[in-house]
Formats: C-alpha cells, structure tokens, sequence
C-alpha cells in the first residue's frame, strides 16, 4: 500500500513540508506536494493518485472548488479536506456535494491522519475495482442482450425448420409404399402407418394392443425374440403377414433397426420397414417355370443325341476311324455333361417349389457310402491322393432316407474334394453315429477356402471362391444343402487356408430300429 500515489495540496508550505516530513518516516515514497491548486489540476491531468488531501482556505482556488474539479477527473479516488475547526461547517458541505471521504481538523494527529490515508487508499483501489467490475457487468449484459435476441432468432428458425422437417418425416411415413412399425423389445406394437394398416387389415389403435408375433408367421420366432434383446439390426426373410380381412398371407422382407433409447430405464424400441414381395416371389415363380420347362424340354434332345453318338461309338452305324471316334467321344462328353446340368436345375427346381417328394427307403449306410468311395476311388489314385474311408458306427446301421439322394450328395462332397485336392494329397471319409444321428465328413488337406466365402458356397451358382474359380455348375453344394434339409438334417463347412477343408452333413431321426435292421439284412 505504502508505493501508491499521494497528491497534497496547501497553501501554506510549513504545512507540505511537515506532511512531506510525516509520510516520509511511514514509508510513503510516491508523494506530490503542491502550494498552488492548479498546479496540481495539471498534474492530475497526466498522472492519476490514488488519494489526494486538499486544505480549503487558498487563495486562488478554495478546496472545494479544487476537490470539485478533481472529482471530476477521477470520481473513484477518495479525497481528504484539511480544514480548521471554523470551516466545519463548509468541510460538511463539502461532504454531502462533491462525496469527499473524510475532512481532517487542524491540528490532526499524525496517527489518526496516516490511518486515514491508508484506509483512503484502500477505498480508493475498492472503488476503481468497483468501477471495473462495473463496466465489465455492463459489458456482459450488452452482450448477453445481443446473444439473447440472436438466440430468440435462431430459436424461432430452428423452430420452423423441425416443423417442416416434422411435416416432411410424417408426410415420408404416412404416404410410404412400405408398411412402417415400431415394437419394443418384447414384441408389443406402439406404432404403425397407414401401409401397414392396409397391409395387415387392422387400424392402429388396434394394433397398439397387439403382438407382433399375432400378425406374422415366421418360422423362427424363438430367434426372432432373443435377438429382440439385443441392439443389432435385424432382418427377416420368408416371412409373411397375416391379413385378417382377406384371410391370407402376403410374403415380406421385414428390416428392423434399433432406436436408441434416451435413458438406460427406457425399454429398447425397433422401427421396421416392411416390404411387401408379392411382385418379386411371382417373378421368380415365372422365371423358375420358365427355367423347369426349358430344361424338361431340353432332355429329350440330349438324350437321343447322346444314344445317337452311342451307336455311332460301338460300331452299330458301321466302323469308324480313330479320329472320328475321339471326336464322337468329345461331342458325347459334352452332351452328358450338359444333360448333368439340365437334371440339376431341374432337381434343384423341384425341392425350391417343393414339388419333389422323398423316396424314403431302409437301407444299410455302409453299403451306400462303400459304394460311393469305390466307384470314386479310380479318381483318386489318379492324382496319387491317399483316399480313406472310415466307418466308426455299427456296420449294421440301417437308415430311412431317400437313398438316391442322399447317394448324390455323398457323391458330390467327395467328388468335390478329389477334384480340389492336390496332387499326392489325402482326402478321409468318416462315418460315425452320435447320440443317434449320423454325421457323415469328407476332410482333405486342400488350400482351403476363405472365411467370407463360406457363406456363399451353399448358394445357387456360387462359382467356388474370391480366390479360384470352379467351372462347375454352381449347384451341386447347394443341390446337397436342398436335399440333407428336405430329410431334416444340416450342412456345413469347417475350413482353414492352407491347411484344408471338411464339409459334413447330420441326419437325425432316420435310424430304424433293431428289428426292422435285421430284417433287411437277410
């Protein structure tokens, strides 16, 4: 405090001397002393004190003429009037006009006097801190009343556009060519639009109290439900709505995504985007007759040019030179392979439309499998593979299956495997009986296939890998998955690059009993 600013003025220079004297000895060294007050008005108007003591009878200018013009320059800085006890009363005038902080009587007391310096110093630093904070609210509340209309602004803006946005999204929902649902996660329906209305043949505020599982018939509801547990999007194929009104049910594509719930608390809610597929399931009805009958009509032809090259081949037409039989033997390869085509689409045409029924027979598992490893075993020894066949189960395991089909899919997995396995490599074939299925697997130490492509090897043409394509017809895996579901059971593939491949099928409920086995045996 004892470095701040000090601005006395007096007439009378035994007076500034001995205050000069006085502040000396308290430690004061920034102190002004002035005998003529405008000298010292001169002085303020370059530096500014932070108290200033004034005495009021001068000869030029009074103290209160000179503390008034002061109070002008720096309203903040506290200000003493030196005064003898006659002008008491002007000193009080002085006071309540110009807001002066104390008036000092002479003589004073020099403890008193440097008492109220200090505390007028302090007032002074108080006030300007004041004034600062002051300005700086006024500041605060210039800007926060600029934020405040701009905000009103932007708040009255934001406002439109959600309306017109909320108009849009409601004009989206209610006039979409799909039926849109929301459900929580146990299934309860809270919300539908008018497609999906029309679509189920009931009203929303009757759907509300419905069930999604009481409007749709899919076969894997209990999947369905637990996934409704979990955030991930959900898709559903082979599905159907079930419309009361006409008493029917039309094939969808149902797509639900979760929404995210505002608070941990709130139940777990899905929008679903129903797309009604009648057009496209009657495309392709349209394209797989279309297919059926072009490759039924096309037997006919192949057969009887392939029986034609046969009796060309054995001489029944007459000799034929060496040349003209490697040829007749191209040309009658190729027709047998395309004819193994034909009778694939068509085979696989008739399980998709379910129009072929299973001929199911008892018969003995080993016979059937030794059968197939023998008429392949040639193939085999070919490329020098190592070819094993091992029967781990009862060599009287008789089954009930449709014997020729599940002699095509023998065939293929370990067809498959002899064409895709190297040269010197080894292929094994196991049978085994496991808590009364049967698993049969054909494992070879191949290149094996890609993780991402497993998935598409079972589908319709699916033309081997992203790595090596196959110039087969693409359908014998899916063929085999079409045949070991139609008898109940499952297909899969187990692989890994480099080391190899084994694909396996299960069948469950074809084993017969004891009796029966016997049976058959004799």
């Amino acid at each position: 405090m004892k470095s701040n600013k000090i601005l006395i003025v007096d007439d009378d220079k035994m007076v500034t001397s001995t205050l000069k004297t006085l502040l000396r000895l308290e430690g004061f060294s920034d102190t002004h002393y002035f005998n003529d007050p405008k000298e010292a008005i001169e002085f303020l108007k370059s530096e500014k004190p932070d108290i200033i003591l004034s005495d009021f009878l001068m000869p030029e200018m009074n103290g209160f003429e000179f503390l008034s013009v002061a109070k002008e320059i720096y309203p903040e800085v506290s200000m003493m009037l030196l005064t003898g006890y006659a002008d008491k009363e002007n000193a009080i005038r002085a006071i309540n006009e110009i807001g002066l902080y104390k008036y000092i009587e002479k003589p004073w007391d020099n403890d008193d006097l440097v008492m109220n310096i200090k505390n007028g110093i302090e007032r002074s630093y108080l006030l300007s801190q004041l004034r600062e904070k002051v300005e700086e609210l006024e500041i605060a509340k210039s800007q926060l009343e600029k934020y405040s209309y701009g905000l009103e602004e932007i708040v009255a803006q934001k406002t439109t556009d959600l309306v017109k946005t909320n108009s849009k999204l409601s004009g989206i929902i209610n006039y979409c060519a799909d039926g849109i649902i929301i459900i929580d996660e146990n299934g309860h329906i809270e919300q539908a639009n008018p497609t999906c209305e029309n679509m189920i043949g009931i009203s929303e505020e009757n759907l509300v109290k419905m069930n999604f599982s009481n409007i749709t018939h899919y076969e894997k509801k209990k999947d369905f439900k637990a996934a409704l547990k979990e955030d991930n999007d959900i898709f559903l194929r082979d599905c159907y709505i079930l419309n009361s009104l006409r008493d029917k049910k039309i094939p969808v594509e149902i797509n639900f995504a979760a929404i995210t719930p505002e608070t941990d608390e709130e139940i777990k809610k899905f929008v679903g985007v129903i797309r009604d597929i009648r057009v496209q399931k009657e495309m392709e009805r349209l394209r797989d007759d279309f297919v059926a009958t072009l490759t039924h009509d096309l037997r006919t032809p192949l057969l009887a040019a392939i029986q034609t090259l046969k009796f060309f081949l054995d001489g029944s037409l007459g000799s034929l030179e060496d040349k003209q039989k490697v040829l007749l033997s191209t040309m009658r390869k190729s027709n047998e392979d395309l004819l193994g085509l034909v009778n694939a689409l068509l085979e696989v045409y008739k399980y998709e439309a379910g129009k072929l029924d299973l001929c199911r027979t008892n018969f003995l598992l080993k016979d059937l499998v030794t059968q197939c490893f023998e008429e392949l075993e040639t193939l085999a020894k070919n490329k020098n593979i190592e070819f094993n066949l091992k029967f781990n189960a009862d060599e009287g395991l008789t089954i009930n299956a449709d014997r020729g089909e599940i002699r095509r899919v023998v065939t293929n997995l370990c067809g498959n495997a002899i064409n895709y396995t190297n040269l010197n490599g080894k292929i094994d074939i196991d049978v085994r009986e496991q808590e009364g299925d049967v698993i049969f697997s054909v494992a070879d130490n191949g290149n094996g296939i890609p993780a991402e492509d497993i998935p598409e090897l079972f589908k319709r043409f699916s033309q081997g890998t992203s790595k090596k394509r196959s110039t087969g017809t693409g359908l014998g895996l899916y063929l085999s998955r079409q045949i070991i579901e139609a008898h109940g059971g499952k297909i899969w593939l187990e692989s890994r690059l480099n080391k190899g491949s084994e694909f396996s099928f299960l069948l469950t409920n074809v084993k017969i009993g004891q009796k029966e086995a016997i049976r058959i045996k004799k």
